[in-house]
């Protein structure tokens, strides 16, 4: 059956084709949520919720981006709204106190060599969260500033300002010391 078509029934609460859409998307969807909520039971909750959110607003799905884009921007903001719920609220930042801080275009996150995917993930979950979460949306879930400052309801400012020094604070974390050591 055609993706199409499964949305269409989907729009008819037609219950096979929700479960065909949900067992085609649960897995992903709470890789994304387990990368927010270090929590199994949580990214469960969140990824259940998301699901049960986009088969309320289906109408509005209006393919000008893939199933999967519409709805893994479901769970992420659910997975933040179950944050600041958590009282892990987003620190707000004034702009006042912001600058715009470009990197240059050839600049590409490099690490050592030594550095393993695992180390950068670790590494990831070390970042204070208002720098976490422009990092993981922006690295990991691909979105760019202008995408990241309507979830997070942020400036695209202080989206920009927010990965510049995530960026900085993870080479930190990755750093290797003169003997192989982390610090």
């Amino acid at each position: 059956m055609f993706q199409v078509d499964i949305i269409e029934q989907c729009k008819q609460n037609n219950r096979k084709a929700q479960l065909q859409l949900y067992n085609q998307y649960c897995n992903g969807m709470y890789i994304v949520a387990k990368r927010f909520l270090k929590d199994a039971d949580d990214a469960e909750d969140a990824v259940q919720e998301a699901f049960i959110k986009a088969f309320t607003k289906l109408h509005q799905y209006k393919a000008e981006v893939t199933f999967g884009a519409w709805l893994k921007r479901i769970v992420v903001n659910k997975c933040i709204d179950f944050l600041k719920a958590k009282k892990h609220e987003l620190v707000e930042l004034k702009e006042a106190h912001l600058k715009v801080v470009d990197t240059p275009k050839d600049d590409k996150w490099l690490v050592d060599d030594a550095i393993t995917l695992n180390d950068v993930k670790v590494a990831i979950t070390e970042l204070p969260d208002k720098y976490r979460f422009v990092v993981m949306l922006y690295l990991i879930e691909g979105y760019d500033h202008q995408e990241i400052s309507e979830i997070l309801k942020i400036s695209e400012v202080a989206s920009r300002t927010q990965l510049s020094r995530g960026k900085v604070k993870l080479q930190e974390l990755l750093t290797l010391k003169k003997d192989g050591a982390r610090y």
